[in-house]
C-alpha cells in the first residue's frame, strides 16, 4: 500500500486497483471490453476515505491498533456479514454452432485424415443429391448421393479407413455393427468381429441405400461423425464430379465460443460457470466444456470424435495466436430465442470465496499511514477505527479480516 496522498488531498489507492478506461470504438466497430477490475472501487474508496477523515479530523500517523475517536458517528451503518463472494470477468463471445468442418468424398481411402467416407470405391462418380443448407442430419440420413446411391451418416469415433469383410476385427467393425443395430438390422452380435452375419446385414443395408450389395463396407460407403450434424454450406452441386469437397457442417446445438487472452487462462477450467448476455438483454447460463491451447485449437476446433470432417485450412493471424479458444455449452437452447449467430457478452464466474467476512466497499475508510479501516460504532454513538486487511472484491463488496473484525459487527458507512 502506498502512503502518498494525491494532489487532491485524497488517500492514495493501490496501483493494482488501476483499471484502463474503456474507450469508445471507432464508428461501425464493436466496443472492445477490457478485462475488468472494479473500476468503481477507485471512486468509492476515495470518497469513503475522505469522508472518514472528515469525520475523525485525523490526518496524522496511524498506529496498527484500533484508534479511539471521540467524534460522534456520522452517516449510515451496516454489518460485517459472513457470505460467499464470486468474482466475475466479462469477455466477448460469439454465439453460433461451433466449428465449421468440411465433408469430403474420400472414396478409395484418400483425403483428409479426419474425413472418411462417401462415394464410389474407385473415386469416380457424379453428385446426384445434396441436402439443403440448414438441414439437420441424423444417423442413417443421406449426407449426399453419388450415381444414384445414398451415402449415409453413421455415428462413431472411428471412421472407415479400410475395407471391412468377414474376418476383419477392430473398433471400426464395432462402429459399423452398432449403427446397423441402431438402424434395425439384425443377425449379428455387436462386437469387434466382422462375421458372416455382419456381411448379410450389410447386404440388406446396401440394398436399401441403392449401393452394390457386396457384403463389405469401406471408406466409400458412409460418413462417420460423433453425432447429428447441421448443414452449413454446399461445396458442389448435383451434376458435379464426386471427387472432392461436398459440404460443410457443424454440431446441431448452439454454443458460445470465446477467444480468451492467453494471459487469463487461469480464469477458466472445465465446468467454469458463466452467464451469457444476448443482444436483446436476455441472459442464460452456460459452462465451459472445452479449452484449447494458446495459438492452437480446442477439441471442438479439431473435429475430435468426428470421422468424417476435417477443419477448414488457413493460417491464423497474430491475434488468433495470442488467444485461447474456449467453448461453452448453453444450458437452455430455448433461452437463446431465435438467435442463430450473434455477438454476446460472457460473464465468467472466475473465482469464488466461501464463508468470508465482507462489507460494502463504501464502508472502507483510508488510514493516513496507508491501508484501510472500518469505523466501528461503539456505545454512546462514538466510533473506533479498526484496521482491516482486504481480500476479494465482488458485487460491490470486499472481503475483510483483522483484529476485532467479527460477524455481525456494526460499522459505519461514511457520508
Amino acid at each position: 500500500m502506498s502512503e502518498d496522498i494525491d494532489g487532491a488531498g485524497l488517500p492514495a489507492v493501490p496501483e493494482e486497483w488501476d483499471a484502463p478506461v474503456e474507450q469508445a470504438p471507432p464508428d461501425g466497430g464493436r466496443r472492445r471490453r477490457p478485462w475488468r477490475t472494479p473500476l468503481v472501487l477507485l471512486t468509492a474508496v476515495a470518497v469513503a476515505g475522505a469522508a472518514g477523515w472528515a469525520a475523525t479530523g485525523a490526518l496524522g500517523g496511524d498506529s496498527g491498533a484500533s484508534t479511539p475517536d471521540t467524534s460522534p458517528a456520522a452517516g449510515g451503518t451496516t454489518e460485517v456479514a459472513r457470505t460467499t463472494l464470486t468474482r466475475t470477468e466479462t469477455v466477448e463471445g460469439t454465439l453460433g454452432y461451433g466449428k465449421e468442418t468440411t465433408v469430403r468424398n474420400t472414396a478409395g481411402g484418400g483425403g483428409d485424415a479426419n474425413a472418411k467416407g462417401g462415394g464410389k470405391a474407385d473415386g469416380n462418380g457424379i453428385v446426384t443429391w445434396l441436402p439443403a443448407e440448414g438441414d439437420t442430419l441424423k444417423r442413417g440420413d443421406t449426407v449426399y448421393g453419388v450415381d444414384g446411391s445414398k451415402v449415409p451418416l453413421l455415428y462413431g469415433a472411428t471412421p472407415f479407413y479400410r475395407t471391412l469383410k468377414p474376418g476383419s476385427e477392430g473398433d471400426d467393425v464395432k462402429t459399423l455393427e452398432k449403427n446397423l443395430a441402431a438402424l434395425g438390422y439384425t443377425g449379428f452380435t455387436v462386437d469387434d468381429d466382422y462375421t458372416s452375419g455382419t456381411a448379410e446385414a450389410v447386404r440388406d443395408w446396401q440394398e436399401d441405400l441403392g449401393q452394390e450389395e457386396t457384403g463389405q463396407a469401406g471408406p466409400g460407403d458412409a460418413v462417420v461423425a460423433d453425432g447429428a450434424r447441421r448443414v452449413m454450406g454446399l461445396k458442389t452441386s448435383p451434376g458435379g464430379p464426386a471427387d472432392g469437397e461436398m459440404l460443410t457442417w457443424t454440431g446441431t446445438e448452439r454454443v458460445v465460443t470465446v477467444a480468451l487472452e492467453a494471459q487469463f487462462e487461469d480464469l477458466v477450467q472445465d465446468g467454469t460457470k458463466a452467464t451469457v448476455r444476448l443482444p436483446d438483454g436476455a441472459s442464460t447460463e452456460a459452462e465451459v466444456t472445452d479449452i484449447g491451447t494458446a495459438g492452437g485449437s480446442s477439441e471442438a476446433d479439431q473435429g475430435a470424435g468426428s470421422g468424417s470432417s476435417g477443419g477448414d485450412e488457413g493460417g491464423e493471424g497474430e491475434d488468433e495466436e495470442s488467444t485461447l479458444p474456449v467453448e461453452l455449452k448453453v444450458a437452455s437452447q430455448k433461452k437463446l430465442g431465435r438467435y442463430q449467430a450473434a455477438a454476446v457478452d460472457v460473464d465468467l464466474k472466475a473465482e469464488t470465496r466461501e464463508d468470508v467476512l465482507a462489507v460494502p466497499v463504501n464502508a472502507l475508510t483510508a488510514r493516513a499511514g496507508g491501508g484501510y479501516a472500518l469505523e466501528v460504532r461503539t456505545r454512546g454513538g462514538r466510533t473506533e477505527r479498526r484496521p482491516v486487511e482486504l481480500g476479494m472484491f465482488a458485487d460491490g463488496k470486499v472481503e475483510v479480516s483483522g483484529k476485532g473484525i467479527t460477524e455481525g459487527l456494526t460499522v459505519g458507512v461514511p457520508e
